[in-house]
Formats: structure tokens, C-alpha cells, sequence
């Protein structure tokens, strides 16, 4: 079983850039798919990105394609989330979640019920 922590979030204006990072501790990090969902108040939590196990695809919403990158370094045991050119409606917390997968899986696990392990969030506000 796979513990996760985020950090990295924070308040800054619209334009800005930030990095998410979530770390995780317990388990075998390598044999975990990652993603990134994010959660604005009074709706309900969306994905955001998506990595398999080996880092070599990615997947993206369209509302953060172009703009968001995720990356895994499993040596570090952590997935990061780069994320450029804020909006305001970027605003939200922002969780990682894992799910084990084999090597071969390329699914694009989108659903917050894909995924096994989830780690407790960090807040992002873009101001206008």
C-alpha cells in the first residue's frame, strides 16, 4: 500500500507557473499508474492529468492541455505537476492518486474511482 503527500501549492496571479509535487512512501512506486484530479468548492473532483508506470505516456484534460505538465521520477518516488499559464478557474485543490497497474497499461484511468490511493490534497488560488 502506497502513502501520498502533496505539496507545492500556493496563491499567485493569473499567468503564473507552479509545481506540484506528491510524494509516496510504502509500496513499490514503479508499479503505480499517477494521476492528478483537482477539486474547486462546490463541484466535484475532475481529472486533470494522468501517467503511466514507466512515465512514457501522458494524458491530459482539455481544460489543462498545452498548459500542464505531469512527470514521475521514480527514483524519487514522486509525481510532479508543472503548471503554467494560470487561470482563476484553475483554483482547486489538487490531489495524486495511484492505482497498480502492469508495465503494459496504457488505459487512460480518467475516473476518480480508477484509482486505489489518494493523498490529502494542497490548495491552488489564482487571483485575477
Amino acid at each position: 500500500q502506497v502513502q501520498l503527500v502533496e505539496s507545492g501549492g500556493g496563491l499567485l496571479p493569473a499567468g503564473g507557473s507552479l509545481r506540484l509535487s506528491c510524494a509516496a512512501s510504502g509500496g513499490t512506486f514503479s508499479r503505480y499508474a499517477l494521476g492528478w484530479f483537482r477539486q474547486a468548492p462546490g463541484k466535484e473532483r475532475e481529472f486533470v492529468a494522468r501517467i503511466t508506470r514507466s512515465g512514457g505516456d501522458t494524458y491530459y484534460a482539455d481544460s489543462v492541455k498545452g498548459r500542464f505538465t505531469i512527470s514521475r521520477d521514480n527514483d524519487k518516488r514522486t509525481v510532479y505537476l508543472q503548471m503554467n499559464s494560470l487561470k482563476p478557474e484553475d483554483t482547486a485543490a489538487y490531489y495524486c492518486a495511484a492505482r497498480p497497474t502492469i508495465l503494459s497499461d496504457i488505459t487512460n484511468y480518467i475516473r476518480s474511482d480508477d484509482y486505489y490511493f489518494w493523498g490529502q490534497g494542497t490548495q491552488v488560488t489564482v487571483s485575477s
